[in-house]
């Protein structure tokens, strides 16, 4: 008996708590290893930077609603206009720089002879890149037909708070203001009636 080597008890509690503990963390582990993998599925960011094409479906969009997605790491602006707004935006010309949208860097040319007012491929559906061409900040939108501060006579359209350009609700810039030209119109189709392609020309355009 003086030679026997003395045990410690067992201590159950401890044992089940560090193979619950090499489990948690091997789980861990292996879900790290395929974040990678995941993530591989999805563009990577250079291909967005570059270009890759957003598609949205619209099918929910309501008057006066924006919605915004990201394209070459800007912003873009869905809205779908109001009956008012669009009968509104003709009578703006004389007030406007281009109301023609008569310089080719800001559209595609098939959406400006689409409708060169409207500057949409949809009379109810303008599609623009929300930066300001001034110094590309990122106006705000003022949809609603009323008075403001900025234009007792407002009918809709964009204001940018940084510098007090203003522009209609067909992203044309008006007289008088820093920003020297009008929004920029990104390429864009519909895949149907309520999906739409950023960053890709129609067929034949």
């Amino acid at each position: 008996m003086a030679n026997d080597e003395v045990q410690a008890p067992v201590n159950t509690g401890r044992r089940r708590f560090l193979t619950a503990t090499t489990a948690v963390v091997g789980a861990v582990g292996a879900g790290f290893a395929a974040v990678p993998f995941i993530k591989s599925w999805n563009p990577s960011a250079r291909a967005k930077l570059a270009g890759a094409p957003v598609t949205a479906d619209i099918s929910a969009l309501q008057e006066g609603q924006r919605l915004i997605l990201e394209w070459r790491g800007q912003p873009i602006w869905i809205v779908k206009r109001s009956k008012a707004v669009l009968e509104a935006l003709p009578t703006l010309d004389g007030r406007l720089r281009d109301p023609k949208s008569d310089n080719p860097d800001q559209q595609p040319e098939y959406v400006r002879q689409a409708n060169p007012e409207l500057r949409s491929l949809k009379p109810e559906i303008s599609v623009l890149v929300g930066l300001c061409t001034h110094l590309g900040c990122s106006p705000e939108m003022a949809a609603e037909i009323k008075p403001e501060p900025y234009d007792p006579e407002w009918k809709g359209g964009y204001f940018c708070p940084c510098h007090k350009s203003r522009f209609d609700m067909a992203g044309r810039v008006f007289q008088g203001v820093p920003a020297p030209t009008n929004l920029v119109v990104p390429p864009h189709y519909y895949a149907d009636d309520n999906t739409i392609v950023i960053g890709v020309d129609p067929q034949g355009a």
